[in-house]
């Protein structure tokens, strides 16, 4: 898509050079860079986690390294669905985005575009469907697995670039408590509650820690720095939409939107 909008010209000039064109990629790359962040983190906790079941079965564990393993174990069961869900719908995302900038040729053979926006729908299908990597990723929301693991990159250092991007993303985990007490709340109130709103505060995790380990990576390589920044304003505005919603919510909302399947099942 990058290499079509360099050189696809329209109105005299390269589209990439059209505003709306330009942010669409920027925002593609941000999103691919940071599912791709997501994934090393993941892979990371997992890896540590196997690593101690294999010295578990040479020798008995320290106090300490059982303590470590378990800790290990809690971010793995968390964040593998997590970058499940994130990176099969960024999938899907950027190969709609790619079929978008190539125009009525993307949606032709004469790109690879098109193969790739077919391949996509199948990832968050199998091995779970997006819906289910949620029922498996909020427990570590009510577990609070994911806001300690925020709260360790909030307080860790970062580039200078990204200052403005840690204030923005310590607002951003303020707001998810919020919407975290209020859901548990509610929940006393009004069973179902807390799986309503389910992808609203997986998803709002999600985003935060993102946007905390492209911040991490900027200050190892300036190429993520613009990266850091761009998603960072994604999360702000997919956080607002979700608090927005959710802090608006009442425990009405749990029957008001099941009346649909019950209208079909008595039709």
């Amino acid at each position: 898509a990058l290499k079509y909008a360099q050189e696809r010209a329209q109105f005299g000039k390269p589209i990439i050079q059209f505003a709306a064109v330009a942010e669409m990629l920027s925002n593609m790359k941000a999103k691919l860079q940071g599912a791709r962040a997501l994934l090393y983190e993941t892979t990371r906790f997992v890896e540590i986690y196997k690593q101690y079941g294999h010295i578990a079965q040479e020798r008995s564990l320290e106090p300490e390294e059982r303590q470590e393993m378990k800790f290990y174990n809690r971010l793995a069961d968390g964040f593998t669905p997590l970058v499940k869900l994130f990176a099969s719908e960024y999938a899907n995302q950027l190969a709609y985005d790619a079929v978008q900038i190539h125009g009525g040729s993307g949606f032709m053979k004469d790109y690879p575009c098109e193969r790739l926006y077919r391949d996509a729908r199948i990832m968050n299908i199998y091995e779970g469907t997006s819906q289910l990597q949620v029922v498996a990723a909020i427990n570590a929301v009510t577990k609070g697995t994911f806001l300690e693991q925020i709260k360790t990159y909030e307080a860790a250092d970062y580039a200078p670039e990204m200052c403005v991007v840690k204030s923005k993303l310590t607002d951003l985990r303020v707001r998810f408590e919020e919407m975290v007490a209020r859901v548990e709340t509610l929940e006393k109130e009004r069973s179902g509650y807390k799986d309503f709103h389910a992808r609203r505060l997986v998803e709002t995790a999600g985003h935060i820690i993102i946007t905390y380990l492209l911040a991490r990576q900027a200050g190892e390589s300036a190429e993520y720095i613009d990266s850091a920044r761009i998603y960072c304003k994604l999360a702000e505005s997919k956080v607002a939409e979700a608090y927005n919603y959710l802090m608006h919510s009442d425990v009405e909302d749990v029957d008001l939107f099941k009346k649909v399947g019950q209208e079909e099942a008595i039709g």
